[in-house]
Parts: structure tokens; C-alpha cells; sequence
């Protein structure tokens, strides 16, 4: 039988940019898997950061690149989606790289507003605030604008919200038009529930906003399924730009738009997608339409959440013993929970990039992969490439470990961080991953293993 090793090489092809095989052992960027699983154990949660400025600067470059070979007469603007990860050392990573933010709730604001405290962010940070927005975020919005933050922006997401900037907002200030964009053709519903319909924008112009403080900045734009080379994707794109130009002729001060909906990450190793085309063809587009409209051509503002944070993010568990329930179906049984610790593998069917980390010289078998929880669900038996998932056999010589990689967006935030889990699964630990000045990885410890006694504290006991 072959080994593991000539099964990954042969389905995939390896090493790859992010991944090479040392002897017997995975590497991640370069990082000895089994001297951190030796010194911090499983399970175990990692952050990459450098990946998070890799990706960055090279979506800068693409706009740039793309810019520049089409004569584009406007700026582009990197922001990221805070609800992807809001942890402080991500922030702190996307600040380092002269990004700007987007929120979607409250609380976003008072992150915001700790990171002004500490000296992280200047009062010129531009702040899209997305979302429907209940009373607090209003006040926390009003708040920083009041307080000096110029570009702290609103994005209007109802016929409603306006008056309320206008009533507390002593001084002129920038809001945006969020577009009520049609779903993609499979979706339960016609048109997304959130922003503006089409037919109510220059309504909402004229009546609300033309010769008030409240000056119009920016149109927004956004699709669940991201930036993707589809029918779908430019139609609602070329139409998304008509109404731009439509409203940029009544409307001087319109100047920028905002392309939300982000670019999708690898979750397998069979990912194929052509950026740098992508961002061309984005380029290309909106300055056709513009033109045909003798339009100025807007500045470009792009929303990246996974895109910026997915790709730093891996979880290893340990496989702590084999059990076959049939003839046919052998379990994997982990030392985590996929519903806790990976919840969109459960609640969304979503696929990762899943490796062994070690004995790649074994043989292989077909298994199903199982969690800790007494949930039939929490389970992982298939790849995005394949129906049927493979892992080195269990040998006496040292325990088998698997990593699932790209996991850096929203797992933390929707299983509940530090808080309450199915079955009482405490939260792993989380190691972080950087490199210092001379360019050598250097490890820190960001949260220990969720303890028994965090866990009765929340409870009540």
C-alpha cells in the first residue's frame, strides 16, 4: 500500500506555498507542527499573522497593478471586516498595514474606541458602519462623530436611521447608501433584507439628504456570494454602477464606492482563482460604465474579512483512539469537538483544508473523523475535493495528529469564544505566531484552555 505522502502528492501535487513535508512531519509556513504540538499540546488553536499583511498587501498590489494598467482616475481603499475576527492582535496586525475598518454592531465602536485610548488609531480612521442598527449603535456612531471622527461613516441601511443622524449630529458629516442588491438565483428570497431598494435611493436623496449637514459620500454594494467570476456577480455589479452613475449626476459630493461582499480563501487544496484577473476585469468594468455615462470614476473601497484573517488560522487535534462501528465505517475519534471549534463544518457544511500532521510515510484508509460531543452531527467524513476523507493508519509508534488550516474567520466568534459549549467542551488554547525583526518566528501563548472554574462562573455555580 501506498504511503500517505503519495497520496496527498498525487491528488494534489506538494509541497505547496503554505505547506511542506519535513521527514515524516508537516510544516505550516515554515513552522514545525510537532515542536508546537510538543510544547503546547492538543487540541490547540494557531494564528499565523504574517499571512494576515501578506494578504493584504497583495490585494493592495492587485488594485494598484490593475489601476494603473487602466488609467483608473481614483483611490482604492483596503478595509476590513472587524466581525471576521475581532480579536486585538488581528487588529492590531491590520492597523500595522494602514488598513481601515468596517463594523456591524455596538461594540465594534467601543473596540474603536480602545484602540484611540492606546494610541493604535488616529481620529482620521475611516469607520464603516454597516448593519441595522438598534438604539446603542446609533449613540456609540454619534458619539465619535461628535467627538472629532470625521470619517467615522454611517451606512444607511433603512428609510429611517437618517433622521436620527441629522436630529444629534451637530456638524456636517459623511453618510453612505447601503443597496438592497438581489440574491443570488438559488436563495430563498428575491432581494437581500438588508439596505435600500433601488427605486428609493434618489427618493431618499432629494428628500432627506440634498442641502442638509449630512453629506453623501459613498454607495454600497454587496453580495453574500463574494467576488466571483459569475453572470450573477457582473450583472449585479454593472447595475449596482448604473444607479451610481444615475445618483452621481444629482449628487456632486458622491465620490467613492463601496464593493463589499469579499474574495474567497482556500479551504482546499484544490483552490483555483485568478485575483489579479479578477480586480482587472472590477477595474475594467466600473471605468466602462462611468465612461459611457461621462461619470467620473469613484473611489473604490473593498470589505475583506476572511480574505484578511481566514488564511492565518489552523486547529490540531489528536486522534485519541480508532472505532470501527461496521464493517465499513471506521471513527477517528479527536480530542475536540468540530461543533464547538469549527461550528461552520456543522452549521454550514463548510470544508477546510485538512492534513495529518504527522506520519505521512503510514499507509492510508478511508475513516470518518468524529468530536468529543454526544451530538450524531459533530462529525467530519468528506473533503471539498472528495466525498470520502483519508488519514494515515494508526500505528504504536506516536500518536496520530491532524490540522485543519484556513480556520482564521469567524469559528471564535460563532462557537461562543470563552464562553459556554455544547457539552461543556472547554475552548483549546490559542497560540500565536509571528515573526520579530531579523524575520524568526517567535510564539506566544495568547489564551490557556478554558478552565472548569470560567466555565461554573458564567453558569452561576
Amino acid at each position: 500500500m501506498k504511503s500517505y505522502f503519495d497520496l496527498i502528492d498525487q491528488t494534489f501535487g506538494f509541497p505547496t506555498e503554505e505547506f511542506k513535508v519535513n521527514g515524516k512531519y508537516l510544516e505550516f509556513h515554515g513552522i514545525s507542527l510537532k515542536d508546537i504540538i510538543k510544547e503546547h499540546g492538543t487540541p490547540l488553536k494557531i494564528s499565523y499573522l504574517p499571512k494576515i499583511a501578506e494578504n493584504i498587501n497583495n490585494a493592495k498590489k492587485w488594485f494598484a497593478d490593475a489601476m494603473a494598467k487602466h488609467q483608473y482616475k481614483g483611490d482604492y481603499t483596503y478595509c476590513y471586516c472587524t466581525k471576521s475576527s475581532h480579536f486585538e492582535f488581528v487588529l492590531d496586525e491590520v492597523l500595522d498595514n494602514d488598513c481601515q475598518i468596517e463594523t456591524s454592531s455596538a461594540f465594534d465602536l467601543q473596540i474603536v474606541k480602545s484602540l484611540h485610548a492606546k494610541g493604535k488609531v488616529d481620529k482620521d480612521l475611516m469607520i464603516i458602519c454597516n448593519g441595522f442598527k438598534r438604539p446603542l449603535y446609533i449613540q456609540y456612531l454619534v458619539e465619535l462623530v461628535n467627538s472629532g471622527f470625521t470619517n467615522c461613516i454611517p451606512i444607511l441601511d433603512n428609510l429611517n436611521e437618517l433622521e436620527e443622524y441629522k436630529s444629534r449630529i451637530d456638524k456636517d458629516f459623511q453618510i453612505g447608501i447601503r443597496v438592497a442588491a438581489d440574491e443570488e438565483p438559488n436563495f430563498e428570497f428575491y432581494t437581500s433584507r438588508l439596505g435600500i431598494r433601488y427605486s428609493d435611493i434618489n427618493k431618499l436623496y432629494k428628500e432627506e439628504i440634498e442641502g442638509t449637514h449630512a453629506k453623501l459620500k459613498m454607495l454600497h454594494f454587496f453580495i453574500n456570494t463574494g467576488i466571483k467570476d459569475s453572470a450573477y456577480y457582473w450583472s449585479e455589479l454593472s447595475r449596482f454602477m448604473y444607479k451610481y452613475c444615475e445618483l452621481k449626476k444629482i449628487c456632486p459630493e458622491l465620490d467613492t464606492i463601496d464593493i463589499g461582499g469579499g474574495f474567497p480563501i482556500k479551504t482546499s487544496m484544490t483552490f483555483e482563482y485568478d485575483y489579479p484577473y479578477m480586480v482587472d476585469q472590477i477595474i475594467q468594468n466600473i471605468k466602462w460604465i462611468c465612461n459611457k455615462n461621462n461619470v467620473d470614476m469613484p473611489n473604490i473601497i473593498t470589505e475583506f474579512g476572511s480574505f484578511t484573517v481566514g488564511e492565518s488560522g489552523a486547529i490540531i487535534y489528536s486522534v485519541l483512539d480508532q472505532k470501527l462501528q461496521n464493517d465499513k465505517e471506521l471513527w477517528y475519534m479527536v480530542d475536540g469537538s468540530f461543533i464547538t471549534s469549527l461550528p461552520d463544518s456543522w452549521g454550514t457544511n463548510q470544508k477546510f483544508i485538512l492534513l495529518a500532521i504527522n506520519k505521512w510515510d503510514h499507509p492510508f484508509q478511508k475513516i470518518n473523523m468524529g468530536g468529543l460531543t454526544c451530538d450524531s452531527m459533530d462529525y467530519y467524513n468528506s473533503e471539498a475535493h472528495s466525498s470520502e476523507l483519508f488519514m494515515p493508519l494508526i500505528e504504536e509508534d506516536e500518536n496520530l495528529y491532524v490540522g485543519f488550516f484556513h480556520t482564521g474567520a469567524y469559528q471564535e466568534s460563532l462557537g461562543g469564544y470563552g464562553g459556554i459549549q455544547h457539552c461543556l467542551i472547554p475552548a483549546p488554547k490559542h497560540v500565536l505566531i509571528d515573526k520579530n525583526e531579523k524575520g524568526e518566528l517567535e510564539t506566544r501563548v495568547f489564551a490557556e484552555e478554558q478552565t472548569h472554574e470560567n466555565m461554573l462562573n458564567i453558569l452561576g455555580y
